[in-house]
């Protein structure tokens, strides 16, 4: 009884311990899940011609892209812009610039690989204002592109991004007459902070896009497309099913979307190496108030809510998936089985290699004419 009482005594701090890391790990994932990430340090420069005006970058799934990129610097530059691909060997990437990098200039190795191309409003060579829209989380700062229509498209951009995520798309729509309404959101470091300033995932930041909703009806609007890139989509899925407006809402253009986070997170769960329980763990602490708070966390997140796969019976509007079989980041299961469940809404190109919101870098034709083709196929137009 003795040494019974010896190994009881032994092992319970043991299992406390073992308890106390498993906590500190699930709670560990699912604030990474909620925490706004800065942009990744993703690849590396390892040389800029001046005279020749290329650079050469390390060879990644991404570097290696055919089309127009961005790239975000630091030293003299803070961002400039890659065309076409020169040259690749088997740790490498020689790309065309775009942007004239000076003798001298001082360019640091570490860089970001994007998909924004554009910087900022002003290189789309279109009329646009800065607007601030009164959301439940504070004035949020967004960018009017006027046009002819009483049809506006709501654009939302995705997680860690801002709106210059969004700038690709306002061309093809502006010129197909439709009003661009280029929104931000709490805590995407644009927008108000929440009093924990962490991602809801779309269960709290469609409020924000049902306010901008509220500023286009109030502003000339009859009606809204939304337009969601990457979390954005999860957001504009969000606000079709809880908006006050959602008979506003005529129709859904989603690049990239999260259609279910589940699926998202359980695949970034395998390629960081994260075991089960663990991923299961971290989701259910972000479902429950008080876990959720101690993972960072303003609120409860349902991601019964957030699947828009098993909620797709309460879809009424049209929509248009973007999506690259090989997104890499996003899986494209989630949007194939939206598109399963309603055919008689989702119109699904195939696109391929594009990796993840990159469509439009990778193949504008294709990107464009997709979207295109849509607008006429539901007959919007200039007028309506």
């Amino acid at each position: 009884m003795k040494s019974l009482r010896h190994a009881v005594a032994l092992l319970v701090p043991a299992l406390l311990a073992l308890g106390a890391a498993l906590s500190f790990l699930v709670f560990g994932v699912a604030r990474r899940v909620v925490t706004p990430m800065r942009r990744p340090v993703d690849t590396q420069i390892l040389a800029v011609d001046t005279g020749a005006q290329t650079i050469e970058l390390e060879r990644t799934v991404d570097t290696e892209l055919p089309g127009r990129y961005g790239l975000f610097t630091t030293g003299t530059y803070g961002y400039v812009k890659l065309g076409a691909v020169l040259g690749v060997d088997a740790t490498s990437v020689r790309r065309k610039l775009l942007t004239k990098i000076e003798t001298g200039a001082r360019v640091d190795r570490g860089a970001g690989f994007s998909g924004y191309y554009y910087s900022s409003p002003s290189e789309l060579h279109l009329s646009w204002q800065n607007v601030l829209i009164g959301s439940p989380a504070g004035p949020c700062p967004a960018w009017f592109f006027p046009a002819t229509s009483t049809t506006w498209v709501i654009q939302v951009h995705g997680r860690g991004a801002t709106r210059v995520e969004c700038l690709r798309a306002v061309p093809v729509l502006h010129a197909a007459g439709f009003p661009n309404l280029v929104v931000s959101y709490r805590n995407d470091s644009e927008a108000p902070r929440s009093r924990a300033g962490a991602y809801a995932l779309g269960t709290a930041e469609w409020r924000d896009v049902d306010a901008a909703i509220a500023y286009a009806l109030r502003h000339g609007a009859e009606r809204v497309i939304l337009m969601g890139w990457s979390m954005g989509g999860a957001v504009s899925l969000q606000a079709a099913v809880s908006s006050s407006y959602r008979e506003r809402i005529v129709g859904l253009i989603l690049e990239s979307p999260v259609v279910d986070w589940r699926t998202v997170l359980r695949f970034h769960a395998r390629i960081a190496g994260v075991r089960a329980p663990l991923p299961e763990l971290a989701m259910s602490a972000l479902q429950r108030p008080l876990t959720a708070r101690i993972s960072g966390a303003d609120d409860a997140i349902s991601f019964d809510r957030l699947d828009m796969v098993a909620r797709a019976g309460e879809l009424t509007a049209p929509m248009l998936i973007l999506h690259s079989v090989d997104d890499g980041f996003v899986p494209i299961d989630s949007s194939v089985a939206l598109q399963q469940a309603r055919p008689d809404l989702v119109t699904m190109p195939e696109f391929s290699v594009a990796r993840h919101t990159k469509i439009w870098n990778y193949d504008q034709p294709g990107w464009t004419a997709a979207i295109t083709d849509w607008v006429e196929a539901q007959g919007f137009s200039a007028s309506a």
